[in-house]
This record gives C-alpha cells, sequence and structure tokens, in this order.
C-alpha cells in the first residue's frame, strides 16, 4: 500500500499574512476555494488576530464562515489567544492553531512574553477546546536557529514539543523559521523530538531562504515525519529573516513525495491552477522550481 503523506496548505495564512499586499476578502476566497478543487484536504483559512496588527489577516473569521462546508476538507484558524478562539467557536472552527517558540528571544519579541508565559495562555483555550470538541494543533517556531540567539538546543524544541503535546495539542509543527537549517542540524532535532514522542504527532514547517527546505523535508521523510505544511506558490516568508523567500512552495513539496512514491491526495492540474491564480492577483513571480518547469512544458 502506498504510504500517505499529510500537507497542511498555510498559504491562506501563514503564506497571505507575511505578504505586503493585504488582499480583499473575496480574493482570499477565491484561493481557498481554488485551494477545494485540488485535494488538499487540510486548508489553514486565516488567523483570528487584530486586524490593527496584521491587516492582512482581517475578517478571517468571515472568510471562515462565508466557506462551502466540505467533509473531506479540514479548515483551520489560527487563534493565539482566548478572543481568536471565541471568535473561530462562533464560526463553527472544529480545528484551531495556537502558536509559541523554543526560543524566549523570539517569543518575547514576536508575543510579547515568555515560553512559559504563552503556554499559560494557551490553557483556556485548550479547556474549552476539549469542551466543544475542537482540535489544536500546536505550531513551535526556531526549530534550528532564532534570529536573536542563533542556534537552539534541540532539548528545548523536544521540551515545548512535550508540553504542548501534555495540553491536549492533536500534532506539533516544528517550524525552520528562518530558513537556515540544513539537514545534519534537522537530523538532530528530530532525533530529541523522537526520543520522547511519536512521529504521528509531529510535523515539519520548513521555510526555503537558502534552499534547503526540500532537502530538510527529506531528511524529515527518512526520520519517519509524514506531515508538512507548505503554501501555494511559496507564498509569504518571515518578516525576522533577512532575505527570506517564503515558505516552502506546495508544487515543490508535491513534486517531491509524488516521484519519492508517496500519495498526497493532489491533483496537479488543479494545484497549477491555483498556483498561477493567487501569483497572477498577487502580481509576483512564483519561485516554485516546479511551477515553472510545468508552465514552460505546458507553452512548449
Amino acid at each position: 500500500m502506498t504510504e500517505f503523506v499529510k500537507i497542511v496548505e498555510v498559504g491562506p495564512r501563514d503564506g497571505l499574512q507575511n505578504e505586503k499586499t493585504p488582499l480583499t476578502l473575496a480574493d482570499r476566497k477565491n484561493l481557498i476555494l481554488d485551494l477545494m478543487q485540488t485535494g488538499l484536504k487540510n486548508i489553514e483559512v486565516g488567523s483570528c488576530v487584530s486586524a490593527k496588527w496584521v491587516p492582512q489577516m482581517a475578517d478571517s473569521d468571515v472568510l471562515f464562515a462565508s466557506l462551502p462546508q466540505d467533509p473531506n476538507i479540514q479548515f483551520s484558524l489560527l487563534t493565539p489567544n482566548l478572543k481568536g478562539f471565541e471568535s473561530a467557536l462562533a464560526v463553527g472552527c472544529k480545528e484551531v492553531a495556537v502558536f509559541t517558540a523554543a526560543s524566549e528571544s523570539f517569543t518575547r519579541k514576536n508575543i510579547n512574553c515568555s515560553i512559559d508565559e504563552s503556554l499559560e495562555k494557551f490553557s483556556d483555550v485548550m479547556r474549552l477546546a476539549k469542551a466543544h470538541d475542537i482540535q489544536v494543533r500546536g505550531y513551535v517556531s526556531c526549530m534550528v536557529d532564532c534570529p536573536y540567539e542563533g542556534a537552539i538546543d534541540p532539548k528545548q524544541v523536544a521540551k515545548v514539543t512535550q508540553q504542548l503535546l501534555d495540553m491536549g495539542c492533536y500534532e506539533v509543527s516544528l517550524g525552520e523559521t528562518i530558513g537556515t537549517a540544513t539537514p545534519d542540524r534537522v537530523q538532530k532535532v528530530w532525533e530529541a523530538c523522537l526520543a520522547q514522542v511519536d512521529a504521528k504527532v509531529l510535523a515539519g514547517h520548513f521555510h526555503n531562504t537558502y534552499g534547503m527546505a526540500i532537502a530538510n523535508i527529506y531528511q524529515s521523510l527518512l526520520q519517519g515525519i509524514r506531515v508538512f505544511d507548505s503554501s501555494i506558490a511559496g507564498l509569504g516568508g518571515c518578516p525576522y529573516a533577512k532575505g527570506a523567500s517564503g515558505n516552502v512552495s506546495t508544487e515543490d513539496l508535491y513534486y517531491l513525495l509524488s516521484n519519492m512514491g508517496f500519495e498526497t491526495g493532489i491533483q496537479v492540474d488543479a494545484l497549477m491552477q491555483a498556483s498561477r491564480n493567487i501569483s497572477e492577483v498577487l502580481q509576483r513571480n512564483n519561485p516554485s522550481n516546479y511551477a515553472n518547469a510545468y508552465w514552460q512544458k505546458a507553452c512548449a
């Protein structure tokens, strides 16, 4: 039987929130409608945060409520605090995400509190999520390097990961936030985590600043990781990483996985159309190697 790899599409949230130009609600909805045609089963719709601080994510709850429901697709919302969770709950969201980091400096700069304080803030979210039968996914930034502290101890990453799982997260995605990692360093992080938890509850989230995302995902696959976040057309980036070129593109991830014999459920023609559409809306070049090769071949 072909082994399945779960792809969590984060373009509408992690991608668009880091694009300079905020899209209209209609454009954001069209992106998600396109993604719904691709066979992707997990799509992060947006983030329930203040529009004052993240205008790109304004009215994510309204966007969520406007989407057609498909029993085969799990939509999710990022909810960094109780207020955000209540907004997600009000529109019927059945999966939310919370985030912290393995770096104290990054956590303080990003969400203005310590790691322990960030976890404490999640306690009410976790309690209400359990009461309403809502799944919670955790994010841990800086799995390898921090823009302020440099290298992060893999044991610290494993510790924070374990804490999120103990709180009730069903899955924890480790973010290679600034894209500086290489496979040997990624290997050490997974080794530290896998010494404590099962690979089934871990996911990888890789940025492509130095072109290493696919190599790092390959290393992760070798160690048994079978869930990865990616962003259509490589949308996004990290505001803390100089020259950050965005998340790994869903197109390149698809190419790697499909050619290694993994099943993804993706319909490639629909994926490529979604990729082209959002690139045209944003008037930006698509950094995906596979997407560029695909369209060159199609036009040849």
